[in-house]
């Protein structure tokens, strides 16, 4: 039974990747900043799977240190261990750099990468313990397409990109796979309202990418992976 955390797992991706999981039979804490979406997501969870004892919910905002720490502890206690982290939490503000606040670029920074770091740093020796597992990122194409108005999200998802490539080396040998996943355009909520959402990847593509990684063979490390619509919208 893999034993998982699912930061930002509440809807859209992080959910998805918290179902799958799920549905093969594992264990899934998920985490949000907002308590009463994350009961609803919890409950949600349990009754589609049919299994309340696999799924747990902490209210954690992962720019908090301390609270980050205390997350993976709980997790880990509860489930006797811990063999995935998915590092999914993340925000976009976007704008012109000249009008963007300090408090805007550091929401973003600090949700989309400090977050990764302070919870890679807390699951290594859970993983270690366990005598390895994985750890995925989840990066956005806009951390190598980078596009005006977007400058915060760009730069904290290439920053992303970096972080898991430098970490994916330093736990090899540890039997800990690191894999960043970077997708293009995807039907939720983060992207807002559309008119026409069909061409896009939906959540749970990015789910079964993410099931397929943790599926691969020992030998096989897929450290970075890019998935995009299959047939984009033309313009």
């Amino acid at each position: 039974m893999r034993r998982a955390i699912v930061t930002g797992g509440t809807r859209g991706i992080g959910r998805a990747i918290a179902k799958a999981i799920l549905s093969d039979g594992g264990a899934v804490t998920i985490t949000g900043v907002n308590p009463q979406r994350l009961d609803i997501a919890v409950r949600s969870l349990a009754a589609e799977v049919g299994d309340a004892e696999r799924v747990a919910g902490l209210a954690v905002d992962v720019r908090d240190r301390a609270a980050v720490d205390q997350m993976v502890a709980d997790a880990s206690r509860r489930f006797g261990g811990l063999d995935v982290l998915v590092n999914n939490a993340g925000i976009g503000v976007f704008g012109q750099i000249a009008s963007t606040t300090d408090e805007d670029w550091n929401r973003v920074i600090e949700t989309n990468l400090t977050g990764p770091f302070y919870c890679t740093r807390a699951a290594i020796p859970e993983l270690r313990a366990a005598g390895g597992g994985w750890i995925v990122n989840m990066a956005s194409l806009a951390g190598r397409n980078y596009f005006p108005g977007g400058a915060a999200y760009c730069a904290s998802k290439a920053a992303l990109i970096a972080f898991s490539e430098a970490v994916m080396q330093e736990v090899r040998f540890d039997n800990i796979r690191v894999t960043v996943v970077m997708p293009g355009s995807v039907a939720t909520e983060f992207s807002g309202p559309a008119s026409d959402d069909s061409w896009k990847l939906s959540a749970d593509d990015v789910a079964q990418t993410v099931m397929d990684l943790l599926r691969h063979p020992g030998r096989s490390l897929p450290s970075k992976v890019e998935i995009r619509p299959s047939q984009p919208k033309r313009n």
